[in-house]
């Protein structure tokens, strides 16, 4: 398989704005579309099918911070994704004051196995959304 061939795949899902890839680095970035609703299984299966898997995948999304039964999570805007915070306790008592707010978050998404879904993130940064 070719960078053009998970270029276009990547670029086929609806909301993504624009794709780099390059297989010698093994990275794949994109913008997506403001106000997009792509989900993260969206992205993993377009490149699944072109035979690639992900490793360690870096994600920035706006969201809102909720705690269930004590567990801090983020609910994605647009897309529904949500994903458990893992994190330094310094970076989830900052997300715990956030609780109920608009934000964007910044944080590791670990190498998804086939056939598995992305329930969460290393958060490593998050702020107030503007």
């Amino acid at each position: 398989m070719c960078a053009h061939a998970v270029r276009v795949a990547m670029k086929s899902v609806k909301g993504v704005e624009t794709v780099e890839v390059s297989l010698n680095k093994g990275l794949a970035t994109m913008n997506l579309k403001p106000g997009n609703s792509v989900a993260m299984k969206q992205l993993l299966e377009a490149i699944s099918k072109n035979g690639f898997t992900t490793k360690q995948s870096k994600v920035t999304a706006n969201g809102v911070i909720v705690s269930e039964s004590g567990t801090l999570k983020l609910k994605v805007f647009g897309s529904n994704d949500t994903f458990t915070l893992t994190g330094e306790p310094a970076i989830l008592d900052q997300a715990r004051k956030l609780v109920g707010k608009n934000v964007l978050a910044t944080g590791t998404i670990g190498e998804v196995l086939k056939g598995k879904s992305v329930d969460s993130m290393q958060l490593t940064s998050i702020e107030l959304a503007k």
